[in-house]
């Protein structure tokens, strides 16, 4: 069975074909680096990472790009809070940092590039000129907008006609557009004092001296991005003309890609994108987690409190496609299978291990097992990525080995290790859970021995001893603790 997808494009179900054969081109819409990251966020980080678990599995070679927003009102408007620095780039480079460690942290593998807005200024300014160029956008007091009546198909992935859409952007932009629904490709001078008050977390007022964000100098004059704009900048300049996979949560279908594909298309004549994915949200007390909202649980005390499997393990309980919803209750459930995973994986382990491993024992019923699961994740997986389905083989192939072990006194080794091999294959390598590693939230006593060495390792520096220090963190590297100095000091990870 090969590979379909549920396309936002067409609403149907599609044969999955990358352009290239072999290689798959994946682009994911990251993150506006003005909060810390919030599970909202690891959700569609963690179904990205899924799918290109299994792209790789299935023997694609994988080219997959995911931005940071670091040019952003939201950001511009948090410089001077405490302990976040005075510049908008101050900001950015904090929230930035905690992201990559929130990533780390969830055990995603990682992207061949993470571009940022704020490093891709000329290639932006470039799109623009070609958009103008085309007569698909104009110069109003110093912004260019992108005019929605001049590209035909303009509406065709949210399903809207444009004289039926809402005004796009800022109340003080709506006068120097043609359309209500034309929207921003650069913004003239920095951010408003209206988009600063709105954003602010504080009680701040906004004065004369706050930092009003980043400008560059353009054709046009002085100016900043539009938000729009730089996804299709940054991925056409890392992937293309023509991305195989665009994925992103659904609250991103319009404005945001509706955009990126006029803007992308117009330029370029090409197709954007030929598979637009999209995540459903994630909501809490029958709302959509956010950062506005406040009702957010960030990735690091998710991690702290479950650790790395279990917050997996509940993203893989519902396909991308749908929404979930965040609680107590359904934390408890993502705890259980996974430790119902994990018991059966480590029950196995040490039975292939034992002396009553044998050779000549067959189960025939163990590896009649092992063979379903492996079909029926495949199956699923390929069917639009259904990862419910799939984590169903997983834990009927736990249930598999517990009755092996319950019937028998002597153990079938073929049996078992075919099994250790599935949990680790599948599992592991795809479903990207730590089996047989430690990742819980509590602290064990490893990580008080890591922490230990660490300190050692500190006290070695801080004395001059460059070599002993580097020769510490090597021989943790050895034992597969990766080691990341900061700013705050080191962390790791297993």
């Amino acid at each position: 069975m090969t590979l379909s997808v549920t396309n936002t494009l067409t609403g149907e179900r599609e044969e999955f074909e990358p352009g290239d054969p072999d290689d798959v081109l994946l682009y994911v819409c990251g993150l506006t680096v003005s909060d810390d990251a919030h599970l909202g966020h690891a959700r569609v980080w963690t179904h990205s990472d899924v799918m290109h678990r299994w792209l790789a599995h299935e023997g694609y070679g994988v080219r997959h790009v995911e931005n940071f927003t670091d040019v952003n009102e939201k950001i511009a408007a948090r410089a001077g809070e405490e302990g976040l620095g005075d510049t908008e780039e101050e900001v950015a480079e904090q929230f930035m940092s905690s992201v990559i460690e929130d990533m780390r942290g969830l055990n995603l593998l990682r992207a061949e590039v993470y571009p940022r807005v704020s490093e891709h200024v000329p290639e932006i300014i470039d799109l623009i000129e070609t958009l103008v160029e085309k007569g698909y956008a104009y110069e109003s007091n110093g912004s260019v907008y992108f005019d929605v009546t001049e590209f035909p198909d303009y509406g065709k992935l949210s399903n809207q006609n444009i004289d039926e859409m809402e005004a796009q952007g800022e109340a003080d932009e709506r006068s120097e557009k043609r359309h209500p629904a034309d929207f921003a490709l650069w913004k003239a001078d920095g951010v408003s004092d209206a988009a600063l008050a709105e954003h602010r977390k504080d009680d701040r007022p906004v004065d004369d001296d706050a930092d009003h964000g980043e400008t560059w100098d353009s054709p046009w004059g002085d100016g900043r991005p539009g938000w729009h704009i730089e996804c299709s900048a940054m991925s056409i300049t890392h992937l293309g003309e023509t991305l195989d996979i665009h994925v992103g949560g659904h609250d991103l279908v319009f404005p945001h890609h509706e955009n990126e594909i006029a803007q992308s298309e117009a330029a370029t004549g090409q197709q954007f994108a030929r598979y637009w994915l999209h995540t459903g949200l994630l909501e809490t007390k029958g709302e959509k987690m956010s950062s506005s909202l406040g009702n957010f649980f960030t990735v690091s005390g998710a991690l702290e409190e479950f650790g790395v499997d279990v917050v997996r393990t509940f993203y893989l309980s519902t396909g991308y496609g749908s929404k979930q919803t965040f609680s107590e209750e359904a934390m408890a459930e993502a705890e259980e299978r996974w430790e119902r995973l994990e018991r059966a994986y480590e029950t196995a382990s040490d039975r292939l291990d034992s002396t009553e491993a044998r050779t000549k024992v067959e189960d025939e019923e163990l590896r009649a097992t092992v063979a379903e699961t492996r079909k029926e994740f495949t199956r699923a997986m390929n069917d639009d990525f259904n990862v419910r389905e799939a984590m169903a083989a997983l834990l009927e192939l736990a249930a598999g080995v517990n009755r092996h072990v319950d019937a028998h006194d002597e153990y079938d080794y073929r049996g078992l290790r075919e099994a250790v091999e599935t949990f680790e294959d599948l599992g592991g390598s795809v479903f990207g859970l730590s089996f047989g590693e430690e990742a819980g939230g509590d602290v064990s006593l490893a990580d008080d021995v890591v922490e230990l060495v660490l300190e050692l390792r500190e006290s070695e520096r801080e004395a001059g001893n460059y070599e002993r220090a580097d020769d510490l963190r090597d021989r943790l590297e050895a034992m597969g603790v990766e080691v990341q100095d900061g700013d705050d000091g080191p962390t790791f990870r297993y």
